[in-house]
């Protein structure tokens, strides 16, 4: 299990569906809460689910290399032609988990939203803050979530923005289930293994490592 914690391997996962896969442990939960919301008419959907070290490490790289978009805190486009590159690693690190360090590499944690109301809407979705906001399609999920998730064994690891990763009002993880592989997050095994992987941006990252390991993998922040 010790290589599960960094995404690098995994044992326990069941097929969800539609590509999705979550730990054998929290997918009758998360089947459990999607049918209650489904009986409030609330069409509860998976955005993501497990996601692995190398899928992690290419959304990574692709945002180090301008590939994909950089939002700042305020969800404005970070031009990364203006800033250091510590501070473009800061950027990421607020919207995106370091390969190694996402939730999502446990299969305890998903990402959710209301396909049916935006399908409704017709809008283009972005999972951005102001969606599971009123007037938002996915603003009646959130207020479920939050009366309700809980019931289910679910929290918002997300829900406060203290500097590290910002608010994530779609971001739910299956509590007992992550807490394993909590208590298994090394900082040392982490560098680690970014020390031998292709990794943008790796000279800044190392040198910072026990600072973002404290303030986004373990969401201490500032």
């Amino acid at each position: 299990m010790s290589a599960s914690w960094l995404g690098l391997s995994h044992d326990n996962l069941a097929d969800a569906g539609h590509g999705h896969r979550l730990h054998a442990d929290a997918l009758p939960a998360f089947y459990a809460m999607q049918q209650a919301a489904a009986e409030q008419g609330i069409d509860c959907q998976l955005v993501s689910s497990y996601r692995n070290f190398d899928r992690q490490l290419a959304i990574w790289n692709r945002k180090w290399q301008g590939e994909l978009p950089i939002l700042d805190i305020h969800g404005q486009l970070v031009d990364i032609n203006t800033v250091t590159d510590e501070e473009k690693m800061h950027s990421i690190l607020t919207w995106s988990a370091l390969p190694g360090t996402s939730r999502h590499h446990w299969g305890t944690d998903i990402d959710v939203y209301d396909r049916r109301e935006v399908t409704r809407q017709g809008l283009e979705f972005n999972l951005v803050d102001s969606e599971y906001r009123p007037p938002g399609p996915c603003a009646a999920l959130a207020g479920w979530l939050e009366d309700h998730a809980e019931d289910y064994g679910f929290y918002r690891p997300f829900l406060h923005y203290t500097g590290g990763v910002a608010c994530e009002l779609w971001h739910l993880s299956h509590r007992t289930t992550a807490k394993h592989y909590e208590q298994l997050r090394n900082c040392h095994q982490l560098a680690d293994t970014l020390a031998h992987c292709p990794l943008a941006g790796k000279a800044t990252v190392l040198e910072h490592i026990d600072s973002i390991f404290y303030r986004y993998a373990l969401n201490k922040g500032v």
